[in-house]
């Protein structure tokens, strides 16, 4: 009986947090007028909602572009980050050191103050409306080589020093010894740079300038540009956009936490 309120406290705390995603499922087979009436009950419009939706937008070639878009940031910045994150610990020195205070000082500066900067770049550049323009400056993120380093500290030296009296190479070592042991802390990685490249929007806003190219979050955007927004339409539009991001999460849901708390060690 004792533990009896803290079960009650985390219920209706885990029924506030479902409520969204719930209301966002129910609200994709309603009709707009049931949507502003909050109706909480599963309808019978979900077909003429996506009939109407894919007249309206590309859906097809807006989940193609995300995922091209998420998939290629996803793996570089794992590359490129892990690689940094292992040279900073691994081939430790005072200097690098401080090379990763002006990193993570680098954190504070807002990306609306680099973003026109950025735009005149691949605006000259001619890479204006490609996947390179927008993933080019999200591939090498301060906190990400930071969750690498952290972790870097928990893999042992001495596996190091047995690669190199087994006469491997340093690259052999990083990708056949390192890569597998950090598992974890690739799987957390991967799954914040998913979920923060497939949600982002200003930048891609930005730069794809072709209609053609845009993103799932600026074909939701654009149904609500209208003088008449159906949200029903627009909540389905948001379930199917919210789908990869649950998906990937759920998958690598308990290398992320160990991944999480192995880095803060």
């Amino acid at each position: 009986m004792r533990g009896l309120p803290g079960y009650l406290f985390l219920s209706v705390a885990a029924i506030l947090s479902l409520f969204p995603l719930y209301f966002m499922v129910v609200s994709a087979t309603n009709t707009s007028k049931d949507v502003l009436d909050s109706r909480l009950l599963p309808g019978g419009n979900l077909f003429a909602n996506l009939a109407v939706l894919l007249d309206l937008q590309d859906l097809g070639g807006a989940m193609w572009n995300s995922t091209l878009i998420a998939v290629t940031t996803t793996v570089a910045a794992l590359l490129i980050c892990s690689i940094a994150g292992y040279g900073f610990e691994v081939y430790h020195s005072r200097s690098k050191d401080r090379l990763m205070g002006i990193l993570l000082l680098a954190m504070m500066i807002p990306f609306a103050a680099t973003m026109i900067p950025l735009f005149q770049l691949f605006a000259s550049l001619d890479l204006l409306s490609t996947v390179i323009a927008v993933v080019l400056p999200t591939v090498a993120t301060p906190f990400l080589i930071l969750l690498f380093r952290q972790a870097s500290r928990s893999f042992p030296g001495e596996i190091i020093e047995a690669g190199r009296l087994d006469g491997l190479s340093e690259v052999a070592i990083f990708a056949r010894l390192y890569v597998p042991t950090m598992r974890p802390t690739y799987a957390a990685a991967a799954v914040i740079t998913f979920m923060a490249s497939w949600n982002n929007f200003l930048w891609p806003k930005v730069v794809l300038v072709n209609n053609e190219a845009q993103t799932m979050p600026m074909l939701i955007a654009n149904l609500t540009a209208g003088y008449v927004t159906d949200y029903g339409v627009l909540m389905l539009a948001v379930l199917i956009a919210s789908l990869p991001t649950v998906i990937v999460f759920f998958v690598l849901q308990r290398s992320f936490a160990e991944g999480i708390t192995g880095a803060i060690k």
